[in-house]
């Protein structure tokens, strides 16, 4: 981690604005290179600061994915390892660590973090007390908290955007789903969000009261009550993710010609991997590998992609208005990607690059950082990198933090001091979550049913504890389609990189409740006798020189 001392002449920004997309491929937006979405909002914000070319998810589903995003540790460290695992109440989050700096995080929108109640009781919390709302919502001061996902059979009475909606006029027990989420078919009939074959048809919404205008209005409604008050804001859009359904004219922007055709070859269906095979055979792994699904949902995705943009733009100038694109850090980036069909699989849930590399791209508004504006860059960078980042930015210091925090400061590499330390990212995903989890055979426990990817500039090794490991040289093999696991020509590399995993599951911090600072006073010379605790000398002379460290 960077030293605050070396950057002493840079005063702390005011505020963050942390945007987070669900389900955004590194590759959907025209400054990275997509072949005819244009996304020019996003695109002036590379312009203005860093993209990170390179930048890694630490879990492979939402859940795992964001309690790294906002704890900086990694899933092994922080135990969400899946949607519904409750995040520990002893884990440290980014409302406790900018708190500590006075800065409180507030959220607009999604975390899919579920907190520990069973930890509530047992610590005789009240349910309706502050403390239990900071842990409950994951830190955050939530504006609204809505994680996007309101099945008819779970809908919360209270949920405010369908009292957005019925205040629009669209009545109903559920109009997030009914009108927000489901669409008129060909022959005028309601067609449920839910299902695949509504995809071409726009939201019965209109594109104002969509779910990404209403988050995009929350967040702009906060900017102008907050004053010149601090904060690092969180808007977590719930789109592109399903149910894929975008309000017109977003839904008729791209064809099903304009489509590249999906990384994937025959070769694959052929794999002897059990959980790959048990991921081809799925319910959403066979119905995006079809291609009739593809051509119509792809289509829609990159619609909601483009809604998200355009909704920015309204975002940035709101804040050029109200003076804030100058004195705040803006972070862009996605909690995992989306297969859509790529090597024959739907959804995410797995390690290669179209689910684990997002875009990310990070724009300081100090002078330090002109040096870097419009640039791209191939460090090497995880998502737990953002909260150290974070926490320097705006004024804190993360060495007395190093017991919680696994990432590091990224302010060296946007002010073009020095490179990240990293040589390699670690992404986990469990499947034994999952309902192709019981498909898989000669599994004993549902806790081993989960890889590790580590992924360095050229390979990326997976340690499976079902079925062999894999390896693809990423030199060689940019679309992962040739496994080298097997092949002796490689024995070394993957000896080499199995080494490299193992030290770092040694190295992981699970003993948080002391710092590395702690220890070194513990263990200076003449600590313990000065503590009473004379053990080992002689007679008092020896004691005395003892206390005064001059003795081992």
């Amino acid at each position: 981690m960077s030293n605050p001392e070396q950057d002493s002449d840079a005063a702390p920004v005011q505020n963050v604005l942390f945007i987070m997309c669900d389900q955004l491929r590194w590759d959907a937006l025209s400054c990275a290179g997509h072949p005819f979405v244009e996304t020019p909002n996003i695109d002036r914000l590379a312009g203005r600061g860093v993209r990170f070319n390179q930048a890694f998810v630490n879990g492979a589903v939402c859940g795992s994915s964001r309690m790294s995003y906002y704890t900086g540790r990694y899933v092994i460290s922080h135990g969400a390892r899946w949607n519904q695992v409750p995040l520990e109440v002893t884990q440290k989050t980014m409302g406790d660590h900018l708190r500590e700096i006075g800065v409180p995080a507030v959220l607009v929108g999604k975390t899919h973090m579920r907190p520990d109640e069973q930890a509530r009781e047992r610590l005789a919390i009240p349910a309706n007390s502050p403390e239990w709302l900071f842990l409950s919502e994951c830190g955050f001061s939530p504006e609204e908290h809505d994680d996007g996902l309101h099945p008819d059979v779970r809908v919360r009475a209270d949920l405010p955007y369908n009292e957005f909606l019925r205040s629009h006029g669209f009545s109903g027990a559920n109009p997030w789903h009914s009108v927000a989420n489901s669409v008129l078919d060909e022959n005028g009939e309601l067609c449920s969000g839910w299902l695949l074959r509504s995809a071409p048809f726009p939201a019965i919404v209109p594109d104002e009261l969509s779910e990404t205008a209403y988050m995009t209005d929350r967040a702009i409604n906060f900017m102008r009550n907050a004053g010149n008050d601090r904060w690092c804001l969180h808007l977590s859009f719930i789109k592109p993710h399903w149910p894929y359904v975008v309000s017109d004219p977003y839904h008729a922007m791209y064809k099903d010609e304009e489509l590249p055709p999906p990384n994937r070859t025959e070769a694959e269906l052929a794999t002897s991997h059990p959980v790959i095979q048990a991921l081809h055979k799925s319910r959403i792994g066979r119905a995006m590998s079809r291609p009739e699904t593809r051509r119509l949902v792809l289509p829609t995705y990159l619609g909601l992609v483009k809604q998200i943009d355009d909704h920015l733009g309204r975002l940035f100038a709101e804040m050029d208005r109200l003076g804030r694109t100058d004195d705040t850090m803006i972070v862009f980036t996605s909690d995992h990607g989306e297969y859509m069909g790529d090597h024959w699989m739907g959804e995410k849930d797995w390690i290669n690059e179209e689910v684990v590399r997002v875009p990310m791209i990070i724009v300081d508004p100090r002078p330090q950082a002109d040096c870097t504006r419009g640039t791209v860059t191939n460090e090497l960078v995880e998502a737990i990198d953002l909260l150290p980042t974070f926490v320097e930015a705006l004024g804190g210091e993360n060495e007395s933090r190093s017991q919680w925090l696994e990432g590091e400061s990224l302010m060296p590499v946007i002010r073009g001091q020095e490179s990240t330390r990293r040589d390699f990212v670690v992404c986990e995903a469990d499947w034994g979550f999952l309902e192709m989890a019981r498909h898989v055979p000669g599994v004993d426990t549902p806790r081993l049913q989960r890889a590790t990817m580590l992924r360095n500039e050229r390979y990326k090794y997976v340690l499976s504890e079902v079925g062999p490991n894999l390896l693809y040289d990423l030199e060689e093999d940019p679309d992962e389609q040739h496994e080298r696991c097997s092949d002796q020509n490689f024995d070394r590399v993957v000896a080499d990189l199995h080494e490299q995993l193992f030290s770092w599951f040694r190295r992981r911090r699970h003993d948080t409740t002391y710092s590395d600072e702690w220890i070194n006073t513990t263990s200076e010379p003449g600590n313990t006798a000065k503590r009473g605790i004379m053990i080992g000398y002689w007679d008092e002379e020896e004691l005395a020189a003892g206390m005064r460290g001059e003795l081992y």
